[in-house]
């Protein structure tokens, strides 16, 4: 099963629960998928789209260098440099441990 599956599930789960606000559904909804700045950190895995790919939705795996988006969330993806140097909107934070260099 993998990750979408297992969040989709929850979601379901917790939706079906008549005790559930609509702030809670929020924060399960926006669970790491790279609209929230605080979710990322230098070093962090990441899936990211870049401009080239947005149509597509083709994703670049690597680990953030720099976070470019100033603003505490974005709709569509914080901004992120990855270190090799591509620059995209995360849609996927894998893990937020930094990276061993």
């Amino acid at each position: 099963m993998d990750n979408s599956m297992i969040k989709t599930t929850f979601i379901k789960n917790k939706l079906s629960d008549k005790h559930v606000s609509a702030r809670h559904f929020k924060e399960i909804n926006s669970f790491m998928d790279g609209r929230n700045r605080a979710d990322i950190k230098i070093g962090a895995e990441v899936n990211i789209v870049l401009k080239k790919d947005q149509r597509s939705g083709a994703l670049t795996h690597g680990f953030v260098e720099n976070i470019l988006t100033k603003s505490p969330s974005y709709t569509h993806g914080i901004k992120v440099r990855l270190e090799d140097g591509q620059v995209g909107r995360v849609k996927e934070v894998i893990s937020d441990n930094e990276s061993s260099c």
